[in-house]
Protein backbone atom coordinates (compact mmCIF):
# COMPACT_ATOMS: atom_id res chain seq x y z
CA UNK A 1 0.00 0.00 0.00
CA UNK A 2 1.27 3.65 -1.15
CA UNK A 3 2.28 5.89 1.63
CA UNK A 4 -0.96 8.14 0.67
CA UNK A 5 -3.61 5.05 0.69
CA UNK A 6 -2.19 4.47 4.58
CA UNK A 7 -2.50 7.51 5.40
CA UNK A 8 -5.96 7.82 4.14
CA UNK A 9 -7.13 4.24 5.54
CA UNK A 10 -5.76 5.76 8.96
CA UNK A 11 -7.56 8.92 8.79
CA UNK A 12 -10.14 6.91 8.44
CA UNK A 13 -10.28 4.85 11.21
CA UNK A 14 -10.88 8.28 13.29
CA UNK A 15 -14.18 9.62 11.02
CA UNK A 16 -17.22 9.03 13.87
CA UNK A 17 -19.43 12.09 13.59
CA UNK A 18 -22.14 11.28 10.84
CA UNK A 19 -22.62 14.24 8.92
CA UNK A 20 -25.83 16.22 7.37
CA UNK A 21 -27.37 18.40 4.79
CA UNK A 22 -28.66 20.26 7.70
CA UNK A 23 -25.55 21.11 9.89
CA UNK A 24 -24.98 24.36 9.43
CA UNK A 25 -28.94 24.93 10.26
CA UNK A 26 -29.57 24.04 13.59
CA UNK A 27 -32.83 25.33 13.41
CA UNK A 28 -34.01 22.93 11.26
CA UNK A 29 -36.39 20.35 12.93
CA UNK A 30 -36.38 16.49 11.23
CA UNK A 31 -39.58 15.09 11.64
CA UNK A 32 -39.06 12.05 14.53
CA UNK A 33 -38.84 8.68 13.24
CA UNK A 34 -38.13 9.22 9.20
CA UNK A 35 -37.02 6.60 7.68
CA UNK A 36 -33.86 7.44 5.16
CA UNK A 37 -32.90 5.51 2.18
CA UNK A 38 -29.59 3.59 1.85
CA UNK A 39 -27.03 4.95 -0.40
CA UNK A 40 -23.52 4.16 -1.27
CA UNK A 41 -20.99 6.80 -3.27
CA UNK A 42 -17.75 6.22 -4.30
CA UNK A 43 -15.10 8.79 -3.32
CA UNK A 44 -12.40 7.34 -6.08
CA UNK A 45 -8.87 9.02 -5.49
CA UNK A 46 -6.76 8.35 -8.80
CA UNK A 47 -3.18 7.73 -7.91
CA UNK A 48 -1.65 7.23 -10.98
CA UNK A 49 -0.95 10.22 -12.46
CA UNK A 50 1.32 13.26 -11.81
CA UNK A 51 -0.89 14.29 -8.79
CA UNK A 52 -3.65 12.41 -6.49
CA UNK A 53 -6.92 13.47 -7.94
CA UNK A 54 -10.85 12.58 -6.96
CA UNK A 55 -12.98 11.62 -9.76
CA UNK A 56 -16.62 13.47 -10.08
CA UNK A 57 -19.09 13.35 -12.21
CA UNK A 58 -21.70 16.73 -13.08
CA UNK A 59 -25.37 15.07 -12.94
CA UNK A 60 -27.79 14.79 -15.70
CA UNK A 61 -30.20 17.94 -15.67
CA UNK A 62 -33.38 15.65 -15.92
CA UNK A 63 -32.79 13.44 -12.86
CA UNK A 64 -35.33 13.95 -10.13
CA UNK A 65 -32.68 14.03 -7.19
CA UNK A 66 -29.91 16.70 -7.58
CA UNK A 67 -30.63 17.65 -11.64
CA UNK A 68 -26.96 19.17 -12.63
CA UNK A 69 -25.32 19.00 -9.80
CA UNK A 70 -21.48 18.38 -9.21
CA UNK A 71 -21.46 14.44 -7.34
CA UNK A 72 -19.92 11.34 -6.83
CA UNK A 73 -20.73 8.20 -8.45
CA UNK A 74 -22.99 6.55 -6.77
CA UNK A 75 -26.62 6.06 -6.24
CA UNK A 76 -29.30 4.01 -3.60
CA UNK A 77 -28.91 0.62 -2.26
CA UNK A 78 -30.96 -1.79 -4.55
CA UNK A 79 -31.95 -5.00 -3.40
CA UNK A 80 -29.53 -7.08 -5.29
CA UNK A 81 -26.26 -5.28 -3.24
CA UNK A 82 -24.77 -6.77 -0.68
CA UNK A 83 -24.31 -3.28 0.80
CA UNK A 84 -23.66 0.21 0.44
CA UNK A 85 -19.84 -0.72 -0.76
CA UNK A 86 -21.90 -2.49 -3.35
CA UNK A 87 -23.66 0.22 -4.12
CA UNK A 88 -21.33 2.11 -4.65
CA UNK A 89 -19.16 -0.27 -7.35
CA UNK A 90 -21.81 -1.43 -9.14
CA UNK A 91 -23.13 2.96 -9.55
CA UNK A 92 -19.74 4.10 -10.60
CA UNK A 93 -19.47 0.92 -13.43
CA UNK A 94 -22.92 1.95 -14.70
CA UNK A 95 -22.26 5.71 -14.76
CA UNK A 96 -18.77 6.23 -15.28
CA UNK A 97 -17.89 2.61 -16.55
CA UNK A 98 -15.30 2.24 -13.99
CA UNK A 99 -14.53 -1.23 -13.60
CA UNK A 100 -15.89 -2.94 -10.35
CA UNK A 101 -12.52 -4.40 -9.69
CA UNK A 102 -10.23 -2.03 -9.94
CA UNK A 103 -10.93 0.64 -7.16
CA UNK A 104 -8.89 -0.83 -3.84
CA UNK A 105 -11.17 0.08 -1.02
CA UNK A 106 -10.05 1.98 2.39
CA UNK A 107 -12.70 2.60 4.14
CA UNK A 108 -15.43 4.88 4.90
CA UNK A 109 -16.62 8.09 6.04
CA UNK A 110 -19.07 8.48 8.21
CA UNK A 111 -22.78 8.39 6.38
CA UNK A 112 -24.18 11.52 5.23
CA UNK A 113 -28.16 12.69 5.58
CA UNK A 114 -29.38 14.21 2.19
CA UNK A 115 -32.32 16.46 2.14
CA UNK A 116 -33.78 14.45 -0.19
CA UNK A 117 -34.13 12.12 2.59
CA UNK A 118 -31.00 9.36 1.92
CA UNK A 119 -28.26 8.09 4.22
CA UNK A 120 -25.42 7.70 2.35
CA UNK A 121 -22.04 6.01 2.69
CA UNK A 122 -18.90 7.73 1.53
CA UNK A 123 -16.54 4.45 -0.09
CA UNK A 124 -13.22 5.85 -0.15
CA UNK A 125 -11.13 4.18 -2.35
CA UNK A 126 -7.62 4.22 -4.55
CA UNK A 127 -7.52 3.68 -8.26
CA UNK A 128 -4.20 3.05 -9.44
CA UNK A 129 -4.75 2.02 -13.00
CA UNK A 130 -6.40 4.23 -15.41
CA UNK A 131 -9.74 3.20 -16.82
CA UNK A 132 -11.63 4.79 -20.08
CA UNK A 133 -14.36 6.90 -18.02
CA UNK A 134 -17.70 7.18 -20.58
CA UNK A 135 -20.53 9.05 -18.88
CA UNK A 136 -24.03 7.14 -19.04
CA UNK A 137 -26.14 9.47 -20.65
CA UNK A 138 -28.94 9.36 -19.04
CA UNK A 139 -27.35 10.36 -15.32
CA UNK A 140 -24.59 11.46 -15.98
CA UNK A 141 -23.67 14.97 -18.45
CA UNK A 142 -19.75 15.04 -17.61
CA UNK A 143 -17.18 12.82 -15.40
CA UNK A 144 -14.09 14.78 -14.31
CA UNK A 145 -10.91 15.55 -11.93
CA UNK A 146 -10.45 17.57 -9.16
CA UNK A 147 -6.67 17.93 -7.48
CA UNK A 148 -7.00 16.06 -3.86
CA UNK A 149 -4.71 18.74 -2.46
CA UNK A 150 -8.14 20.88 -3.69
CA UNK A 151 -10.76 19.03 -1.57
CA UNK A 152 -7.99 18.45 1.32
CA UNK A 153 -7.38 22.75 1.45
CA UNK A 154 -9.27 23.38 4.79
CA UNK A 155 -8.99 26.95 3.66
CA UNK A 156 -10.92 26.48 0.24
CA UNK A 157 -14.27 25.44 2.30
CA UNK A 158 -17.09 28.70 1.71
CA UNK A 159 -19.98 28.89 3.68
CA UNK A 160 -22.57 30.09 1.38
CA UNK A 161 -26.39 30.24 1.45
CA UNK A 162 -29.52 30.42 -0.64
CA UNK A 163 -33.20 30.05 -0.61
CA UNK A 164 -34.93 26.49 -0.03
CA UNK A 165 -38.31 25.76 0.66
CA UNK A 166 -39.03 29.25 2.09
CA UNK A 167 -36.06 29.65 4.05
CA UNK A 168 -32.67 30.51 4.16
CA UNK A 169 -29.96 26.92 4.02
CA UNK A 170 -26.27 27.35 4.51
CA UNK A 171 -23.99 25.10 3.18
CA UNK A 172 -20.74 24.12 2.13
CA UNK A 173 -18.85 25.28 -1.35
CA UNK A 174 -15.72 24.42 -2.78
CA UNK A 175 -15.80 25.48 -6.03
CA UNK A 176 -12.95 24.44 -8.87
CA UNK A 177 -13.01 26.31 -12.14
CA UNK A 178 -15.72 26.30 -13.93
CA UNK A 179 -17.53 23.31 -11.30
CA UNK A 180 -19.27 24.32 -8.33
CA UNK A 181 -18.91 21.66 -6.33
CA UNK A 182 -21.83 22.30 -2.84
CA UNK A 183 -24.48 20.57 -0.81
CA UNK A 184 -23.94 17.04 0.28
CA UNK A 185 -20.84 16.97 -2.27
CA UNK A 186 -19.25 19.48 -0.33
CA UNK A 187 -20.41 18.26 2.79
CA UNK A 188 -18.62 15.11 2.70
CA UNK A 189 -15.38 16.63 0.84
CA UNK A 190 -15.43 19.48 3.94
CA UNK A 191 -15.17 16.06 6.15
CA UNK A 192 -12.74 14.09 4.41
CA UNK A 193 -10.49 17.20 4.42
CA UNK A 194 -11.15 17.53 8.43
CA UNK A 195 -10.09 14.13 9.16
CA UNK A 196 -7.04 14.16 7.19
CA UNK A 197 -5.82 17.51 8.46
CA UNK A 198 -2.85 17.26 10.77
CA UNK A 199 -2.42 20.66 12.01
Amino acid sequence: MSALAETIAKALTRARTETSDFDLNPETVLPAGRKLRPAGVLVGIETYGAVPQVVLTKRSSVLKHHPGQIAFPGGKVDPTDNDATAAALREAWEEIALPRELPRILGHLPCHETVTGFQVTPVVAVIDQPFEARAEAGEVAEVFRVPLSHVLDIERYQIQSRRWRGTKRFYFAVPFGPYYIWGATARMLRGFAAIMDTR
